[in-house]
């Protein structure tokens, strides 16, 4: 290194690509059929990888790791899982179509792309020994359900409709089809939780008329504040509801045909954290909902969920 590299960073301790080739004790037929009264039951075929990822090991467990399993007569599930700072969700997808190329054999040289473009000039070396020095959130085990929503274009069209129409005119763009269900997901989550842990606004509301003047007012929204986001445990137990939701519309997921046909089914996440995913079936959308147990049942009966009119595993 010279002087020009001071601030470039290479690290040779992660441990690659993990590749696992697995056999199962069923058929593509049975599985698909136990798939559809348990979504859930997919998860079996996730790569068995490491979640307790600390300080220590974060440098040392597989960048990206792939399961290949056969079905008895014929059929596979591949699964991968991949860190983050690796590659992103549509990389992934991509690397996948592209790799289902080659196995078909006979497909034209000129139609591969394993995004081959000069990833140095597109992102420049720097230094990332502190990307990793954050301590990871410790993995608490959940008792995750997994349903799956499917979303026609019907009901989007009349969803967008009534958006337009409730706004009276004060809505200046038309909201997208992810935008709509999104909030709708959201607003059906948090309507779930507040009628588990109450209406923290509320709570807030009624700690303050306590106080006499604004500073105490101040005073006490900010212990309160101190209390919980700042206590170290925050995150880390059920006091806090914690969900995420991505949108993988438009990517490739379905562009997988490794010679036996596209997915019968696709399966996102190893059933650890609640979740949306939102990804495209055509000119619907699919919805796999990861939500706790307790959380599920509220979740379903919410109004906004009913509205949608779904049909869940109607096909996988």
């Amino acid at each position: 290194m010279n002087d020009k590299d001071e601030y470039c960073s290479i690290l040779c301790l992660d441990q690659g690509v993990s590749y696992t080739k697995a056999k199962a004790n069923d058929t593509l037929d049975n599985f698909l059929n136990k798939a559809r009264n348990d979504f859930g039951h997919a998860a079996l075929f996730s790569p068995h990888v490491n979640k307790n990822i600390d300080e220590t090991n974060f440098m040392v467990s597989p960048i990206v790791t792939i399961q290949v399993t056969k079905f008895e007569c014929g059929g596979l599930a591949i699964s991968t899982s991949s860190s983050h700072p690796a590659m992103d969700g549509f990389s992934n997808f991509q690397c996948t179509s592209e790799w289902a190329k080659v196995c078909r054999m006979g497909t034209p040289i000129d139609k591969i792309n394993f995004l081959s473009v000069n990833m140095g000039d597109i992102f420049p070396t720097r230094d990332i020994i502190g990307l990793f020095k954050s301590t990871p959130i410790p993995v608490i085990q959940q008792d995750i359900i997994v349903k799956r929503i499917v979303i026609r274009e019907a009901v989007i069209a009349r969803l967008r409709k009534k958006c337009i129409d409730e706004s009276c005119g004060t809505l200046t763009f038309q909201p997208s089809r992810v935008e709509i269900i999104t909030a709708i997901l959201w607003r059906a989550f948090i309507c779930a939780t507040t009628i588990i842990n109450g209406n923290a606004v509320n709570k807030i509301v009624a700690s303050c008329k306590k106080a006499n003047s604004p500073d105490e007012i101040v005073s006490t929204l900010v212990n309160s504040y101190n209390e919980s986001f700042r206590s170290p445990e925050w995150g880390g137990n059920d006091e806090v509801d914690k969900v995420m939701c991505t949108s993988i519309c438009k990517f490739p997921v379905h562009d997988s045909d490794f010679g036996l046909e596209k997915p019968n089914l696709i399966f996102f996440g190893m059933k650890d954290t609640q979740m949306f995913w939102l990804h495209d079936i055509g000119p619907e959308i699919g919805v796999q909902v990861d939500l706790k147990e307790s959380c599920m049942q509220l979740f379903d009966l919410d109004d906004d969920i009913k509205d949608l009119i779904f049909i869940r595993d109607a096909k996988l």
